[in-house]
């Protein structure tokens, strides 16, 4: 059966349940407009979730905990809710009185209190009455059109560890030193560059600062916080700040700088102004330039750099998500994304997602961070990063960041190494393009 619901509301309704996947019980086109169908199908399955489609464009319904029968009697679900989808996102209606939430009724498809019904008494129809037990708005819901085009029942299905992890990452001591020797010895291609500058770029609150500070553990042996990371509305970094990272208390420099900028918003205005962004990405943003809500850099500031070289320029962006908000990134913001993607294809600079907090998302990472790639759930989360940016599957890496520990855990240290190694490698891409060009290039009369 090929289900009605697109993958994109069928994810904004499971990021409401968890880690969950959808599968198809009934299908009323399919199976038939009957409440005999409904309940062959259907009954004594659960958690599901009911969807109703209209002519109107429409796709709402309900979900319950609770498995559907022909007993005639309430039964109450805490959980039960009634919902909405539209534009693509999810609007939802809990249930106000659990004990009411769900009535099975043997003549009726899923009846959800007294207030909303699919297939009302067999037919293709929606019963629909707010406020008995759940409340939402008829126009919201379903602009008032109580025509049923399609009915769908959905079987909610925890979908956690697949069998064998779709990447390879060494869970052992050895391999956490050998990655750290790899780093701290790595050589570009372009040898007058000896340290690769990754931009951060990503929403306000998605870990850039905080992935900063956990790369920066990892190699001074403890827990720090070389820069301000938190929770905020708003964001926390208001500089353009390079943070050249040491390989040990000596002081010899890591190949690689990591630079933090103010969190990307939906509205530029209130973020980094595209503009500020190229002077960035050429190297003209001076370190520490503090950010103007009210004028790029170029508008007339002496701190603006009037030229760059090689080691100034931004050789990686990596774009900072935070895998929790994956099913719910506003339009606006996947919008802005694009914009800011479109300039840096233009300069020729390679471009990585790093998914952060995969632990909260998924509850499975969350017990064993060594299953990351086991997690069925962090897959499509890293499918759907990689469709909302445009980006190649490979380009998206998971990473834990320190955010409450304080001691080192030796498995997120192995992730974020991984993704370090990741960025130098990508880096030298570029470096292998820009020694490529200068070897092409005809000497000048």
């Amino acid at each position: 059966m090929d289900p009605r619901l697109t993958l994109q509301q069928q994810r904004k309704i499971c990021s409401q349940l968890g880690t969950v996947k959808l599968q198809l019980l009934y299908k009323a086109s399919l199976h038939g407009f009957t409440v005999a169908a409904f309940h062959q199908r259907c009954d004594n399955r659960c958690p599901t979730v009911s969807v109703g489609y209209n002519s109107s464009g429409y796709v709402f319904g309900g979900y319950t905990q609770k498995p559907f029968n022909q007993s005639g009697e309430f039964v109450n679900d805490d959980q039960a809710f009634l919902f909405t989808i539209k534009e693509e996102k999810l609007i939802k209606y809990p249930v106000s009185t659990p004990a009411n939430a769900v009535k099975m009724v043997n003549n009726s498809g899923p009846y959800f209190g007294e207030s909303f019904v699919l297939l009302n008494s067999g037919q293709a129809v929606i019963y629909s009455n707010p406020g008995y037990y759940y409340n939402f708005d008829a126009e919201e819901m379903h602009g008032n059109n109580l025509n049923l085009s399609e009915c769908e029942v959905y079987q909610v299905e925890t979908k956690l560890e697949i069998e064998a992890p779709w990447r390879t990452i060494i869970w052992e001591p050895e391999q956490k030193e050998k990655l750290m020797d790899s780093i701290k010895n790595y050589k570009f291609a372009y040898s007058s560059v000896s340290q690769a500058r990754i931009l951060l770029l990503g929403p306000v609150g998605a870990g850039k600062s905080s992935f900063i500070n956990s790369v920066n553990s990892v190699f001074r042996g403890h827990v720090t916080n070389l820069t301000i990371a938190g929770s905020s509305t708003q964001s926390l970094t208001t500089q353009f700040r390079s943070y050249s990272l040491k390989a040990d208390r000596s002081g010899k420099a890591l190949p690689i700088v990591l630079c933090d900028t103010m969190g990307l918003e939906e509205k530029m205005g209130a973020g980094t102004y595209m503009d500020d962004l190229v002077d960035i990405l050429k190297g003209h943003m001076p370190d520490g330039y503090q950010f103007n809500p009210i004028a790029p850099l170029h508008s007339g500031t002496a701190d603006n750099k009037t030229s760059s070289h090689e080691k100034d320029r931004i050789h990686c962006v990596t774009y900072v998500l935070d895998a929790c908000k994956i099913p719910i990134m506003p339009a606006k913001m996947q919008e802005t994304f694009e914009i800011v993607r479109k300039k840096v294809n233009l300069m020729g600079i390679p471009q990585l997602i790093l998914l952060t907090k995969v632990e909260e998302a998924c509850s499975l990472v969350k017990e064993d961070l060594t299953k990351v790639y086991k997690s069925d759930y962090i897959r499509v989360l890293m499918h759907e990063a990689s469709s909302q940016l445009g980006m190649p599957l490979s380009c998206v890496v998971p990473v834990k960041n320190y955010c409450d520990e304080l001691e080192l855990e030796m498995n997120c240290d192995l992730l974020l190494l991984s993704t370090v190694i990741q960025m130098l490698r990508v880096a030298d891409d570029y470096f292998d393009n820009i020694s490529y060009l200068v070897s092409n290039m005809e000497p000048r009369n």
